[in-house]
């Protein structure tokens, strides 16, 4: 197969050449439709995770066609429609409690790039091993190998090039709102970033009747975006009386969530709390969090993973809200070909596209 493969953290992606092995008895052989690009596929521009994964084929927002299944698959058979998640193991504490995200194999699983016992399933030209277990998936390719744990089968009436984000950037936001902040009607949040994650945050905050949605971003067309996709009010990054043009006269806003991992910023989502609210960040980057102690009185913080979803559930949830209108994530993509994916990261990063979809192939 043709597969985007990343050879070190300041190189560019390449169009390869890579032979897949055979599926071992829990996975799935899926042929890619599309396949978002998230900015956790940009952990490995850090040398030291390109160091650790590399040479590795990245994507873990995939949506495709079965076209071959394992031994002990029985959830899915060739010819279904399927999103790509995360992988979880299904047997720990956290997986039977409903909270896979948290999956103690977690790590191992989605962030390794590689199985839990830690084979990989993919060679080169030469012979040498590809890690392409990227969130058990690696869907930068014509073919991806999943698990029966991290597929999610959809309508095969759907286009599938259009929702592969679902499985992770807007499962991330929506759900960090719906499932992790159970925010009520009428309730205050303070999205920083108006990316993907922070866009689905504030799309789930209107459709659970949030009074006021505040959206921080330094890009003025990702601030007019927010404002028709439900932000009631925006506010530049870089104003220099940040805290106090979000809160106004207010006591402060019953969330926030900070998709940015920026220390500053991580640190402002705290600030801008009132008595009682609490502050969720999922910010991928390596910022650290620093604030007084006293600003946590009686207020909360937590880092979420993957909006703390089951994707199986969740999912379906968002594609009949968007099938409603009621969650017009497609206002957020722009596709591209395989072949154009230096051009998707580099649009991603300087925020000229919000979501970049690579379509690999037809339905």
């Amino acid at each position: 197969m043709k597969a985007a493969v990343l050879r070190a953290h300041d190189l560019p992606y390449r169009i390869e050449d890579v032979t897949l092995g055979a599926l071992e008895a829990d996975e799935v052989l899926v042929r890619v439709v599309g396949v978002g690009m998230c900015h956790t596929d940009m952990l490995l521009r850090s040398p030291s995770m390109a160091e650790a994964l590399a040479p590795a084929i990245l994507g873990h927002e995939g949506a495709g066609v079965v076209e071959a299944v394992g031994a002990a698959v029985t959830r899915a058979r060739p010819g279904d429609h399927v999103l790509l998640s995360f992988d979880s193991c299904g047997w720990c504490a956290p997986c039977l409690g409903g909270a896979p995200a948290y999956c103690i194999q977690f790590m191992a699983r989605n962030i390794s790039g590689r199985r839990v016992d830690g084979t990989t399933s993919a060679t080169g030209p030469s012979g040498e091993a590809i890690a392409n277990r990227w969130f058990a998936q690696s869907s930068f390719a014509e073919y991806a190998i999943a698990t029966e744990r991290n597929i999610v089968v959809v309508d095969r009436q759907l286009p599938l090039e259009l929702l592969g984000p679902l499985g992770c950037g807007l499962q991330t936001g929506a759900g960090a709102v719906l499932n992790e902040m159970w925010l009520g009607a009428g309730q205050s949040i303070v999205v920083f970033g108006a990316g993907a994650v922070g866009m689905a945050a504030v799309m789930a905050a209107k459709l659970a009747g949030a009074g006021e949605i505040v959206v921080v971003d330094l890009h003025p067309a990702r601030l007019e975006l927010a404002l028709e996709l439900g932000a009631t009010r925006v506010v530049p990054g870089d104003a220099a009386d940040l805290r106090e043009r979000i809160i106004g006269d207010g006591a402060g806003m019953d969330f926030s969530f900070d998709t940015t991992a920026v220390t500053a910023v991580m640190a402002t989502s705290i600030a801008v709390l009132a008595p009682r609210g609490r502050a969720v960040l999922v910010g991928a980057g390596g910022g650290d969090l620093v604030i007084s102690p006293s600003l946590l009185a009686g207020r909360s913080v937590s880092y979420v993973l993957e909006g703390s979803a089951v994707p199986q559930l969740f999912i379906p949830e968002l594609i009949s809200y968007w099938q409603r209108g009621l969650f017009p994530f497609d206002k957020l993509v722009r596709t591209y070909a395989l072949e154009d994916i230096n051009q998707a990261e580099a649009d991603s990063l300087s925020g000229a596209t919000i979501k970049p979809v690579l379509v690999v192939s037809s339905p």
